[in-house]
């Protein structure tokens, strides 16, 4: 049994627990809760940066960062990432822009939430939301031009969860304005059972 360190919230975490869905891997995966922001969560024996996620392997070995973690379950059953060479780096490409989404938008909620009001520093705010704003912008062309559809790929549901958690977390961006192709894309996708299954519920 494969241990997997777990926050609902994250969005990194939501990639793994969809990919394993997705894969038929998610009743070999042991949830362990864990909390970063706990100086005494034991987080860090499993993963060293104090990160989620994290896997532990079935042979004690662990492997951090979403994307690693992705690659190996969907390696255990093939599904989600092209076997042909140029639509594995075209996926990759856009799984990039996804996770960028999400660590912009980690950061902004980090900001707002959890550094005290009197140290927040609103330009690197600013900076960040930037950030996603371009990148949905450059989404939206993408899907304009139909490069999102077609079967789900681990770069497109990356792109579909980094959506959610902008919606989750972020909704005073109100992305969908003025990006109608990305906007009716994940309109399309959203629903999907492993993405249903996995839509966080509640903000801490």
């Amino acid at each position: 049994m494969m241990r997997l360190a777990y926050a609902p919230l994250s969005p990194f975490v939501r990639k793994v627990t969809v990919v394993a869905i997705e894969c038929g891997l998610d009743d070999r995966i042991e949830r362990v809760n864990s909390d970063p922001w706990n100086e005494k969560d034991p987080l860090p024996q499993m993963n060293p940066l104090g990160k989620v996620p994290a896997l532990q392997l079935d042979d004690g070995s662990v492997l951090t960062g979403s994307s690693l973690i992705c690659h190996y379950l969907d390696s255990l059953k093939p599904k989600l990432v092209p076997k042909d060479a140029a639509a594995q780096w075209r996926d990759r490409a856009l799984e990039a822009l996804a996770d960028g989404v999400m660590e912009a938008g980690v950061a902004t909620v980090v900001e707002r939430l959890r550094r005290p009001e009197s140290y927040r520093w609103k330009s690197w705010e600013e900076r960040q939301v930037q950030k996603i704003r371009r990148t949905l912008d450059s989404l939206d062309v993408e899907a304009a031009a139909g490069r999102l559809g077609g079967a789900p790929t681990l770069g497109r549901l990356s792109v579909a969860i980094a959506l959610g958690y902008v919606d989750f977390r972020l909704g005073d961006l109100d992305w969908r304005k003025g990006r109608p192709a990305l906007a009716a894309w994940y309109a399309g996708i959203k629903d999907r059972p492993s993405l249903a299954a996995t839509m966080p519920k509640v903000a801490a």
